[in-house]
């Protein structure tokens, strides 16, 4: 609540996002709140790391965003899911979300639990992502597919 209810300095937010997380926050990393988190103490950042507002983190699963990572307005990072089966009463399954680095996800994509993302990955606007997405792959869509692979050696 401190942190979406007033203007902050950079500096003010590394430090309201430390104790979120209980870690201390590069120099580098920088968010335009509102922000919004379950519990916090689950999420480890890297540095050069960009957060848009509006993004919500269901973090109880873990979730890591390594260096140089850039994430579009209102994304959802979700750890959790429940149960299919009636017997088991919609029971909690938790899944960490892993970020490469250099991955850039796209406005409103939701990334659900378990999903692995690799480095320089690119996640488009609205997409789903379900499933792990190897480095250098663009995906998109609901549920998230592979749209084309960038190839790093290619000068433009």
């Amino acid at each position: 609540m401190e942190l979406n209810t007033r203007y902050h300095t950079p500096e003010e937010i590394r430090v309201i996002m430390g104790k979120l997380t209980g870690k201390k926050i590069d120099e580098t990393f920088r968010l335009f709140p509102p922000f919004y988190t379950d519990f916090g103490k689950n999420i480890k950042i890297g540095r050069d790391v960009f957060i848009n507002s509006g993004c919500h983190f269901q973090d109880q699963g873990g979730i890591e965003l390594g260096d140089g990572v850039l994430v579009g307005h209102n994304v959802v990072l979700a750890t959790i899911n429940h149960d299919l089966d009636p017997a088991q009463n919609r029971k909690n399954h938790y899944a960490p979300i892993k970020i490469g680095s250099h991955v850039w996800i796209g406005s409103n994509a939701t990334i659900l639990q378990g999903v692995t993302i690799g480095e320089w990955a690119v996640v488009a606007a609205g997409a789903v992502v379900t499933r792990d997405v190897p480095k250098n792959t663009i995906v998109g869509g609901v549920p998230a597919k592979t749209i084309r692979t960038v190839d790093p050696h290619i000068d433009k």
